[in-house]
């Protein structure tokens, strides 16, 4: 490894920024599997707060913010994933 305190730092800026595209493109994935799934259970509305649950669970995310994705993704014509 180099002692060269530009070149660590060059290295390190190229990795911080290939960590953040990945880290973007990983929650856009997530949220199209979030609002997927959400579409899914609409047909049976006894599972929706069972799933809304569970999918709050998996991700770490708030039943209410789940439902804020649904309704964004439903008003920008979001297709389904």
């Amino acid at each position: 490894m180099t002692t060269d305190p530009m070149a660590r730092l060059e290295l390190a800026a190229h990795r911080h920024a290939e960590a953040a595209q990945a880290l973007t493109a990983a929650r856009d994935d997530l949220v199209v599997e979030i609002v997927a799934a959400l579409r899914a259970v609409r047909e049976d509305h006894a599972l929706t707060v069972q799933t809304e649950t569970d999918i709050a669970r998996l991700t770490g995310w708030e039943v209410a913010e789940l439902r804020r994705l649904a309704q964004e993704a439903d008003l920008v014509g979001m297709d389904p994933a």
